[in-house]
Parts: C-alpha cells; structure tokens; sequence
C-alpha cells in the first residue's frame, strides 16, 4: 500500500504559516517594485498585488497572489482568495506589460478562487476564462512560479506561462485533496489519501511535463534559508528572460498554445 504521508507532508509544508508569502519574494528578487491598484470597473483587491520593477536591470512586470503574515493581513488579503477585480487587475496590468514589451512574473499561491456570493455576482468565472483566454495570446514573455499554493482555476488564472516553475515542497491541483475526498469518497478523513492519487506535487508534476523546473527547499521548508531559494528564483527568472529575448515571438505563443493544449489532453 501506498505511504500517503509522503504527499500529505508536502501540502502540509505548502500550507505552513511560517512559509514566505509573495510580498517576502516581491521585496527580495526585484528593485524599485511600484504597485498598481484597481481593475478599472470594480475596485481593487489586496489578495493579488501587481505592479512594475526590475531585475538586473530589466524592467519586468510583476503579479502575485498574497496570503498574509498574520492573522489581520490574511483577513484583509482575504487568505489569498482573489475576487474578481483580482484577476481583472491582473489582466490589464499584463495587457500594459505587452504594449510596452515588459516580460511578466507570476507568483502562483492561493487555495483557489473565492467562491462568495458576491464573487459570484460580480463574475468570478468569467473573470478566470477571460484570463486564460487572453493570456494565451500575450505578445510578451510569461514565466510563473508556484511558491505554495496552487489551487483550481483560481491559480490557473494566473499560470499560463511559457514556463512553470514549482518550489519544491508546493502543490498545483484542480481542487484540494479535502475537495477530492468528499466529492470522490464522501469521506474529508481520506484526505492524505487523496493528496497522493491527485498527484499534486512538484516531483509529480515534472514527471508528468506540467511544469518546467522545481526550485528546490532547504529539507525542512523554504522558511530556513529563504536566501538560497531566492537565489536559485532570480538565476531562473533572469536566465528565462535572456532566451526568451532570443526568441521568435511567433513561435513562442505557438509553442504557449500546443504547451495547454498537451496538458489539456493529458487531463482529459
């Protein structure tokens, strides 16, 4: 029988509250970062920061969910569960990346979408799949990392890149293994068990071409030395825009669609 504490230690470590949010990478890899607020139709949402820096001297744009450090600003960013007005903000800060040629960094960590009645009303899906479905078509590099959480379409949203990278003690899945269990067993105590069918994680996920690289963590989580993650994040991340400036620009959103295309089957 299967060990499925193996999995289960892994969302688990994702899950910490010791583990460093966006913000902590935001200030750590990137200079002169400048937020930006607001999707221009609703209001802005705390639960994705998003705005322009630079790296090694190469403006970038930058986008990320953000859970809170404590209990006061986890309320505020709403635990990471963007609203609309998340992902709307989103996309017109990646829509301003393409018209002046900036690549985009995506910072994946939320448990998904939330999924409030006013969330609802105010078209949480079709705030995603416009998302998904204008990100496809971006003319400019996108790169995304999943540093926690990677949950549902709520993460997918903003996971359209032409490189996925996972740290290593994170997870990417349509649902949560505590979904999975109820809706599959009718039973949330098969959770663990749920975590290692789903193949959520980084390991599982490379082995499979979802996603590109893992970024690996210091054996007892990221936490411990923050430093040497950041370090192996701004090698990808610079390294990532270097090709990608010798890239045909055609081939790259050719290769981005056949990229979704082949996972989509792969899931069907």
């Amino acid at each position: 029988m299967s060990n499925f504490n193996d999995a289960w230690s892994i969302v688990s470590k994702a899950r910490d509250k010791k583990r460093p949010c966006a913000k902590v990478y935001i200030n750590s890899l990137f200079n002169n970062f400048i937020e930006f607020h607001g999707d221009r139709y609703y209001g802005d949402d705390p639960s994705i920061m998003g705005g322009i820096a630079s790296i090694d001297g190469i403006p970038v744009t930058v986008i990320a969910q953000v859970k809170g450090e404590n209990t006061k600003e986890n309320i505020k960013r709403n635990f990471g569960m963007p609203h609309p007005e998340g992902y709307r903000k989103a996309l017109r800060l990646m829509k301003q990346a393409e018209k002046f040629k900036r690549p985009i960094i995506c910072f994946v960590d939320t448990p998904g979408a939330f999924c409030g009645m006013e969330a609802e009303e105010r078209g949480q899906g079709e705030a995603i799949a416009k998302n998904l479905f204008d990100i496809m078509r971006l003319k400019t590099p996108i790169i995304s990392i999943i540093i926690g959480e990677g949950g549902s379409g709520g993460a997918l949203a903003l996971s359209i890149g032409d490189e996925i990278l996972m740290l290593e003690n994170s997870i990417y899945s349509i649902l949560s293994p505590e979904g999975f269990a109820s809706i599959l067993w009718k039973d949330v105590k098969r959770a663990k068990e749920a975590a290692e069918v789903m193949k959520i994680t980084a390991k599982d996920l490379k082995s499979f071409g979802i996603i590109d690289k893992i970024i690996y963590e210091p054996e007892d989580g990221v936490h411990h030395n923050v430093e040497a993650v950041v370090s192996s994040l701004r090698y990808n991340i610079i390294d990532f825009i270097k090709r990608s400036k010798k890239s045909n620009l055609e081939i790259m959103l050719q290769n981005r669609y056949d990229r979704f295309r082949k996972i989509g089957k792969f899931m069907e």
